[in-house]
């Protein structure tokens, strides 16, 4: 499942797939078990911003 967040003009989408190279996260980590502190890469906005998507 991806991730994706709500803040504006953002949307970032997070893939476990991926992972997230800014945030040194590594690929196949799912979003439940990044850290508390991580946050959008783009905007930098905290986990609570992002929704789930199909």
């Amino acid at each position: 499942m991806m991730w994706i967040c709500q803040t504006p003009n953002c949307g970032y989408i997070y893939s476990p797939a991926k992972g997230d190279k800014k945030g040194k996260i590594l690929q196949g980590t799912p979003f439940e078990k990044l850290p508390e502190d991580w946050r959008c890469p783009i905007c930098g906005a905290s986990k609570k911003s992002f929704l789930p998507v199909e």
